[in-house]
């Protein structure tokens, strides 16, 4: 009876969770910006790719014919080298966010032991980071999808004028930009599984004496 009472009182709610993910936020906002910048900056540059590729493919299917020649030459090589370039920025995305996390689980061991010796669970720490990076991968990734959409379209608009809107791919960038951000936000929560997974695990007694 008596166990079954404290493990009542030791599995706090998923809203407590979150509101300490927000706080948390806020107090270190400063390396939240950095972490969600990283994101948007790899979000950003894999649109923008995306934007590319919508924008020229509807030049080659609604263009004039002298300009889908020229298109279609060009579309093939810029596509492979995009790729590359597309999976080392996010690559490094995601090296980024595991060491932010990281960091953050070293900054913030006292208060981890705090809240392990006051009875929170391992799940409960877990869901502290994971929310965070959850947001910072939301965030991060409409942003990104808005500025890589914007960045090409000026581009588009400055090499063909009023015939980058007469073909503007609403339904591809759409689509795209889902992608982006369910890609951003995924590859966001992945790379804080690990850190997210080192703190639930820390001793609090360990995490009381580590020095910051």
């Amino acid at each position: 009876m008596t166990k079954k009472k404290i493990e009542k009182q030791l599995s706090l709610p998923f809203r407590n969770a979150f509101q300490m993910s927000l706080r948390s936020l806020k107090i270190r906002f400063g390396r939240s910006i950095i972490v969600t910048m990283s994101i948007l900056l790899g979000i950003a540059f894999l649109m923008s790719v995306f934007s590319s590729n919508a924008f020229t493919n509807a030049l080659i299917e609604k263009g004039p014919e002298a300009l889908r020649a020229t298109m279609q030459q060009n579309s093939q090589e810029l596509r492979t080298r995009s790729i590359w370039l597309v999976s080392l920025s996010l690559l490094v995305c995601v090296v980024g966010i595991v060491n932010a996390m990281l960091m953050s689980v070293t900054e913030r061991s006292r208060e981890i032991g705090t809240m392990k010796c006051l009875g929170a669970l391992d799940r409960f720490v877990m869901e502290l980071f994971l929310l965070e990076s959850l947001a910072h991968g939301l965030l991060g990734s409409i942003a990104g999808a808005i500025i890589g959409i914007f960045a090409i379209t000026i581009v588009f608009l400055l090499q063909h004028g009023r015939l980058a809107i007469s073909v503007f791919p609403a339904g591809a960038l759409l689509k795209y930009s889902l992608v982006s951000i369910i890609l951003g936000t995924t590859l966001a929560v992945i790379g804080a599984l690990y850190p997210a997974y080192v703190s639930a695990r820390m001793e609090p007694a360990e995490a009381m004496r580590r020095e910051v």
